[in-house]
């Protein structure tokens, strides 16, 4: 297969192991930037430009679309999807999962298990917002935030209520979620690929941090996960309509509750930590994929739930 993998930067672990997997397996890999390509929407023959040329035919698109770009980047796979390209994550997978608030409602919608969280536009609502979610401790995070950036855990309850009222003043969309103290600061993060979890693995955050991101020097090791968290991950992923997704999770005293689905998991940690091939997985699943005959190109697309 000719692949088009979608990064910014073909020297991050990711994108090298990818392009490692594809050509081990005899495929041929071309890394596109992702902010230099620039579409020609037109209604016969929809087209992709790259530095001046048109981009060739690929059969398959690898989406890592970094947070930053997600409006521009998910443009970029809508052109490929309308040209009958076969796309790993599809753009309404990516854009739907980038929306932790909307992600959140889908995942309750199915009944998966959620930590309690709250959503407020007016400071008269901030008292009861917190009751909502049990009261400080409790975490508050800033919607467009990643690697645990603009996540901040309010000890008290008027510390909360400072932090919520300074966020709402910088007109920032923010929730508010109830504090799993049970999880002493570890989650799991399980990477799913079609319909199976084929690694996971146990973040534990470093001493006096409550985040366990391995961006902000938490340790990773390999764990053992129940069949109750290996569906819940698979029905999360499912929910998003993501094939290949990295779901993070916290074991709580009711069952296991979802803190994030994230549609571009990076693949050092999981890797080292399991030593498992997961960029050989994602090829291996992508070729059987990409196989299926597809609609023929400038076919209006099926409309997508939710």
């Amino acid at each position: 297969m000719h692949i088009a993998l979608l990064s910014r930067n073909r020297n991050l672990y990711s994108t090298r192991r990818l392009i490692e997997a594809g050509e081990s397996r005899g495929h041929s890999v071309r890394v596109v930037d992702t902010l230099r390509c620039y579409m020609n929407i037109a209604s016969h023959r929809p087209s992709i430009h790259y530095k001046g040329q048109e981009l060739e035919h690929f059969d398959a698109v690898i989406p890592r679309i970094g947070a930053s770009v997600t409006f521009y980047g998910c443009a970029v796979l809508r052109q490929f999807e309308m040209m009958g390209t076969y796309v790993l994550n599809d753009s309404v997978a990516i854009t739907r999962s980038r929306d932790k608030l909307r992600s959140l409602q889908l995942l309750s919608r199915k009944g998966l298990g959620l930590p309690i969280t709250g959503f407020a536009h007016s400071p008269d609502d901030i008292p009861d917002l917190i009751t909502m979610v049990k009261g400080a401790p409790l975490v508050i995070k800033l919607l467009e935030g990643t690697q645990g950036i603009g996540v901040v855990l309010a000890e008290t309850n008027q510390a909360a209520e400072s932090v919520i009222q300074a966020f709402m003043g910088m007109k920032a969309n923010i929730m508010v979620q109830e504090y799993i103290k049970e999880a002493k600061g570890a989650d799991i993060r399980c990477l799913v690929v079609g319909d199976k979890v084929v690694a996971s693995m146990k973040r534990q955050a470093a001493e006096g941090e409550f985040r366990s991101n391995l961006h902000r020097g938490g340790s990773a090791s390999v764990i053992r996960i129940t069949p109750e968290e290996r569906s819940t991950a698979i029905r999360a992923a499912k929910a998003m309509g993501l094939r290949v997704a990295g779901v993070d999770l916290l074991r709580s005293n009711h069952g296991p509750v979802i803190m994030e689905v994230n549609s571009s998991p990076g693949l050092r940690g999981i890797e080292t930590a399991t030593g498992k091939d997961i960029a050989g997985l994602i090829i291996e699943h992508l070729e059987k994929q990409a196989s299926i005959p597809r609609k023929a190109p400038n076919k209006a697309p099926p409309k997508p739930k939710g």
